[in-house]
């Protein structure tokens, strides 16, 4: 086959160009090529999308599989479908979870309610809610051009090696060190992943085997604690204690919830409760393969060895704010 990514230089996409590579296709990645290289074995073509008719440089190739991983563009999915759209026998596009309207309740599908949709506003300030939104603006115009070809993946939390936003990977940097490790008590939440290269291997295998539909891209849900504790297991060493911190002490001390900085990576708040319990198994029907949360933590600990263990971070707490949470406790 010869597929083309859209993308194809930082994680997900950059896992699916590699797969795609390792199988023997022929691997074509649009992208501008400064936030990394392709994988060995795919080739670049340097493309803005930031630019209107940056992909006209594409009109008149085929391509048995497009894959789209635009994060936060509506304009940059419609342009794509406008040059490429009339002659890819399959197309995916990876949406996200975000997209849904109510993220407290469990037991939801892909047939439950989602946000409205939005335009592209780049002076608009960004937040969970809009981004939602502009997927489902992505997701109509997906479907309304090539809804008989397309795949749309709505993908949960992905994890392991290559991961930027450091939300899993403080969990295995931490615990690997040992001694008191702050984790929220949360015994109501639920958590739940899939792993990078395991989505991936999906993506590639619903273009080798044109799987359409929409879906939720993620693993089956467990509660929090324990998904902590498997992490715990893979890499914290003998004698390291997981400190629960009470939901009001977070609170009371400003600990964010879920990602950025000052926060308590993947806790989530009453409203958010269950945007990681959602049912993974159409998903696992149609040939999502999961690995361990232990595995993905060994490896993602040594991605983070990579990077450097005591760098500075985009989600998590410093040594001086654990110890302030400890220390309140």
């Amino acid at each position: 086959m010869r597929i083309l990514v859209l993308g194809g230089t930082v994680f997900l996409s950059k896992a699916v160009a590699a797969e795609s590579v390792r199988r023997g296709h022929e691997v074509l990645c649009a992208a501008r090529g400064t936030t990394g290289a392709v994988p060995d074995g795919a080739e670049l073509v340097v493309v803005d999308r930031d630019r209107p008719g940056a992909l006209e440089v594409l009109r008149g190739e085929h391509f048995d599989a497009v894959v789209d991983v635009a994060k936060m563009s509506v304009n940059w999915v419609r342009e794509a479908l406008h040059v490429l759209g009339d002659s890819a026998p399959h197309w995916t596009f990876v949406s996200s979870c975000s997209v849904y309207q109510d993220h407290s309740k469990a037991g939801q599908s892909v047939e439950s309610p989602t946000l409205p949709p939005l335009e592209d506003d780049p002076s608009a300030p960004f937040d969970a809610n809009r981004y939602g939104s502009v997927k489902v603006a992505s997701e109509h115009a997906v479907l309304d051009a090539v809804g008989d070809r397309a795949f749309v993946l709505r993908a949960g939390l992905i994890t392991g090696p290559g991961d930027p936003s450091d939300r899993f990977g403080y969990w295995p940097a931490r615990m690997s060190q040992g001694g008191q490790v702050a984790v929220p008590d949360a015994p109501d939440q639920a958590a739940s992943h899939v792993d990078v290269r395991d989505l991936a291997a999906w993506i590639v295998d619903s273009a080798e085997n044109r799987l359409v539909g929409t879906f939720d891209g993620t693993g089956p849900s467990e509660p929090l604690s324990f998904f902590l504790g498997e992490i715990a297991g893979a890499v914290a060493p003998q004698g390291t204690e997981l400190v629960r911190v009470p939901l009001d002490v977070l609170e009371r001390l400003r600990i964010a919830p879920w990602a950025g900085p000052r926060s308590m990576p993947l806790w989530l708040t009453d409203s958010h409760l269950a945007m990681m319990f959602r049912d993974a198994r159409p998903a696992m029907a149609a040939g999502l393969r999961v690995r361990s949360v232990g595995d993905t933590a060994r490896d993602s600990l040594a991605y983070e060895y990579e990077l450097g263990i005591d760098r500075v971070r985009r989600a998590g707490l410093t040594a001086s704010e654990e110890y302030e949470l400890l220390s309140a406790l």
